[in-house]
């Protein structure tokens, strides 16, 4: 099946027994046994694993084409126990610009577990592999789009330079889910989405996924570092993302469509020192964006406001707006607008100028009308 199709046909193969059209909710913590003390079902203890866990997992799976996923509590808490499978002296190498929460996590091993971190720039041809055959590399860490500046990265070149130096592939695929992009099938090892984002679209839950290409060493030890430190993803969180999930493909169409607009009416506005999107044509890695994302290129974009160093206008603006809420996190039906080097906070590297916009399902002809008024 299409990936639409897969989802909106979710409950065809998550409830056969009752024929119920909507999933259900399954919110036991614990499992009965038979007489022989044999396990009735396929669960035990809900830190473990559950059945309406258990579904959502079998769907993000199938739509990843994956060997298997699993579900977090949080994209952060996907995060930590994936980075829990690295040891002391693994070297794990990453872009100089990515989702700031990760990155301070990294720094962070690096201090108390001695972790080598090495990092590239994402918008210079070459630097990734250069970074990768500097030295021993255990894990390569991507993303693409990169946020928030929404450079792209090579997804199959970075398959090609992590299996050169025998390294793990992760590719955080937060802001392309797999109705665009499905970072598998192109190289990668283990691919990572923070739930809240995308797969879940309402802005009403907590979550995270990472789905395996293989059933190796590292994703057993990932199996049971999430049952031992019990992040998994709460039943009736994991019913909410099924709902989310049946309606992705026409949210993230109509989002990519609305950002689309938005970029081409603002990238030559005389408040606009820059827009970075890569829907442009003009974007530098427009091809690679265009071969990558499949179904649009997502809701995600930036301006750079003109005359600005300080970001004291790109602050005001972000307040100014009516259709947008000054707000953090991604890829709801909402708009929402960050002033986004204020929220990374000291170690951020990214322009002061510079806004993130997740733009939301609304009319767009609206959102456009509203930006044009705050940055007049």
């Amino acid at each position: 099946m299409k990936p639409d199709t897969l989802l909106a046909r979710a409950n065809d193969f998550l409830d056969e027994r009752t024929g119920a059209v909507v999933p259900p909710l399954h919110t036991s913590t614990t499992f009965g046994r038979t007489a022989d003390y044999e396990l009735i079902g396929d669960h035990e203890y809900a830190r473990d694993s559950a059945p309406t866990v258990s579904g959502a997992e079998t769907l993000v799976a199938a739509l990843e084409d994956a060997a298997e996923a699993l579900l977090f509590s949080s994209g952060m808490s996907a995060v930590t126990v994936l980075l829990e499978t690295l040891g002391t002296g693994d070297r794990l190498v990453a872009p100089t610009v990515m989702y700031h929460g990760a990155q301070d996590w990294f720094r962070r091993l690096a201090d108390r577990r001695g972790i080598e971190l090495a990092f590239f720039d994402a918008t210079v041809d070459g630097a990734l592999e250069a970074a990768v055959a500097a030295g021993p590399t255990t894990m390569l860490w991507i993303e693409s789009p990169v946020n928030p500046t929404w450079d792209v990265i090579d997804i199959g070149a970075a398959a090609t330079a992590a299996r050169a130096a025998g390294a793990t592939l992760v590719v955080d695929s937060t802001v392309a889910p797999p109705v665009t992009t499905r970072a598998l099938s192109l190289g990668a090892d283990i691919v990572l989405h923070s739930a809240t984002k995308y797969l879940n679209g309402h802005s009403d839950l907590t979550g995270g996924v990472l789905a395996t290409r293989e059933l190796d060493e590292r994703w057993e030890e990932i199996r049971l570092v999430r049952k031992s430190t019990g992040t998994i993803l709460a039943p009736f969180d994991a019913w909410l993302l099924i709902r989310g999930l049946r309606t992705l493909g026409l949210r993230f169409e109509r989002a990519s469509a609305n950002a689309a607009a938005i970029a081409e009416r603002f990238c030559d506005h005389p408040a606009v020192e820059a827009c970075l999107y890569p829907g442009l044509p003009t974007h530098p890695r427009h091809d690679v964006a265009r071969r990558q994302m499949r179904a649009g290129f997502g809701g995600m974009l930036s301006l750079l406001i003109a005359n600005d160093p300080e970001g004291e206008r790109a602050r005001c603006i972000a307040t100014s707006l009516c259709h947008f809420t000054p707000a953090t996190s991604l890829g709801g039906v909402e708009s929402l607008v960050e002033h986004r080097a204020t929220v990374e906070g000291p170690h951020s590297v990214v322009p002061k100028n510079l806004l993130r916009f997740s733009i939301g399902i609304e009319a767009v002809e609206d959102l456009i009308e509203d930006l044009e008024r705050a940055l007049a």
